[in-house]
């Protein structure tokens, strides 16, 4: 990944709305939900859901697939991935094995 690409990520979460949708598609993964769902389960408007949709899904956050008469949403979980991944590749000293204890899930180097 690149700093561009991650840039465009990035501000296509910077919204409160945006990151419950892709938050809520991330523990609904791998099914998703289509977007009457969506609406319902964070009481959304469907037309202001529809415009963060499409804008997450330009910057490929979400791949969505078409089911009859309705869309269902899914988390690129990829894409996920490879932005933590960017943001942890330099991690003491480009060891990131070393930052995280995996059975604590939480920093085992502090910055203080």
């Amino acid at each position: 990944m690149d700093k561009q690409l991650a840039t465009t990520l990035f501000e296509s979460l910077a919204s409160g709305i945006r990151l419950d949708i892709f938050r809520l598609l991330v523990k609904q993964a791998p099914t998703g939900l289509v977007a009457g769902e969506i609406a319902t389960l964070l009481a959304l408007p469907p037309t202001n859901l529809s415009f963060h949709l499409k804008a997450m899904t330009y910057a490929g956050l979400l791949n969505v697939t078409q089911e009859g008469r309705y869309q269902r949403y899914r988390a690129n979980l990829a894409v996920m991935q490879a932005l933590i991944g960017y943001l942890t590749a330099e991690c003491c000293a480009g060891s990131p094995e070393h930052c995280f204890d995996a059975d604590k899930a939480s920093p085992c180097c502090d910055s203080d």
